[in-house]
Parts: C-alpha cells; sequence; structure tokens
C-alpha cells in the first residue's frame, strides 16, 4: 500500500467518524445482504464493526477481508492500517492471524504428519508440497529445528492441486504405515510406493486456502502469524525467541 492509498484510507476514515448507527446488527445483516446479492457465489462469514469507527469489517469464504460503510454502499479490500505511537500497524494482518489460529486449533494435529521436538519450546504448522524446492530444503533442516525444540507439524498444500502426481505423492506418503520415513524419502526425490487410503490431503490443502497460502512452503505460527517461504532453521529459532 502506498502513501497516497494510505492518505484516502484515513481521510475516508476522518469523514466516517461522525457516523452513528442506530442499530449495529441491523447495519451487520444490510451489509451482508448487499454483499451476497451483489457478488454471486459470495458467502459472507461474518460481519463485524472494526476498531475504525464507521468500518465495518466482512470476511468471506474465499478468504478475503472486505471494509463496508455502515450502509453497505461504499467498499474497500486491502489493508486496515493505524498510526500508533510505534509507527504504522497493519490491523488487518492482525485480524488475519486470528482467524488463522482459530481455524488451526479447530483443525488439530491429529491428521498431520508430525516430527516433534523431544524437548518442546514451539510449535509450527508447515503447510508443504512434496515437490516444492524450498520445502525440501526446509525439510532437511527439521531435525535441527527439533533440537532447538521446534516441533514441525507438516500439512499438505500441493500447488497444482487435486489429481495431479505432486496431490498423489502426498496422498502415498500420508498412507504409508511410517509416515515420517515416507516423507524424508519423498523430500529426498525418492520414491513412496504409491499408496491410498482415507485420508485428509484435500481437506488440508483446503484448508491452506482459508487461510490465505498462496505458495510453499507456508509456515503458521502458534500466534497465527505467517511467515511466508522458507527460512533458515536457526533464523526461524532466533524469531521465535529460542535463542
Amino acid at each position: 500500500m502506498n502513501v497516497k492509498q494510505v492518505v484516502a484510507i484515513i481521510g475516508l476514515l476522518a469523514g466516517l467518524s461522525g457516523m452513528s448507527v442506530a442499530n449495529a446488527g441491523e447495519a451487520e445483516d444490510r451489509i451482508a445482504k448487499r454483499l451476497t446479492e451483489a457478488v454471486p457465489g459470495l458467502k459472507v462469514t461474518s460481519v463485524r464493526e472494526s476498531e475504525a469507527k464507521g468500518l465495518y469489517e466482512v470476511r468471506s469464504n474465499n478468504g478475503d477481508t472486505i471494509y463496508s460503510t455502515a450502509d453497505g454502499q461504499y467498499l474497500f479490500t486491502g489493508d486496515l492500517l493505524k498510526l500508533t505511537d510505534g509507527g504504522i500497524a497493519n490491523v488487518t494482518e492482525a485480524g488475519r492471524a486470528e482467524q488463522r489460529r482459530e481455524l488451526m486449533a479447530s483443525a488439530g494435529v491429529e491428521d498431520a504428519i508430525r516430527f516433534p521436538a523431544k524437548n518442546e519450546k514451539a510449535v509450527i504448522d508447515v503447510f508443504t508440497d512434496i515437490d516444492c524446492p524450498y520445502c525440501r530444503k526446509l525439510h532437511d533442516e527439521v531435525s535441527e529445528l527439533n533440537e532447538y525444540g521446534i516441533t514441525v507439524n507438516y500439512y499438505a498444500f500441493p500447488r497444482s492441486g487435486p489429481n495431479t502426481p505432486s496431490f498423489s505423492k502426498y496422498v502415498s506418503v500420508w498412507c504409508a504405515d511410517d509416515q515420517q520415513s515416507a516423507m524424508n524419502a519423498a523430500k529426498g526425490g525418492r520414491s513412496v510406493p504409491q499408496a491410498t487410503c482415507d485420508n485428509p490431503v484435500l481437506e488440508q490443502y483446503q484448508l491452506g486456502g482459508r487461510i490465505g497460502v498462496t505458495g510453499t512452503p507456508a509456515i503458521v505460527l502458534e500466534d497465527g502469524t505467517m511467515v511466508r517461504g522458507y527460512v533458515p532453521a536457526r533464523k526461524l529459532a532466533e524469531g521465535l525467541g529460542l535463542l
């Protein structure tokens, strides 16, 4: 977001600061109704008053955050920024982190392929693709992450999507008797015996889409913050305050 966009948003907020809404519930219903009528296929999952007076935060089934005036007539997409004593804070990203944390908690770890640390100090959830070069680079450092006390939970995100070779490879890894050994082999470029079973690969791929994964590896921290792309193990441990 450039300076002109920030100034425009600040101007919009200033113009809305004196607006009062007689019934917040009515405003939320009105916004949801207008949006779903205007955008076929859009499913509004929540509407709530944002911390910027006069603006409502709308969350949808495609993971986007939309901001609306109380009458549902004026909208903008993008990040809502807040000027603070410490600089500019990203209000929208903080909301995304909260939503990710909730979604990951509801998904649980039962179906993740886990590489647990013996002396666990932190947990990261990694959306990964078997054939992604940087995913393989990160996997080469899983043992180092474990030594730092970081447990790694793998979730499937084959970037090519369902019914593709990468998707099938992940299914074979998940269905293997020894998931860790199969993951090590696949990440090392070695073949894994083809296998099928009831599996969560599609559900995990869809979960990744809901929380905003667009590439791999995507690392979700315990507070819902997403780290996009490969990060060296030591740097990640430092960022988590473990070194």
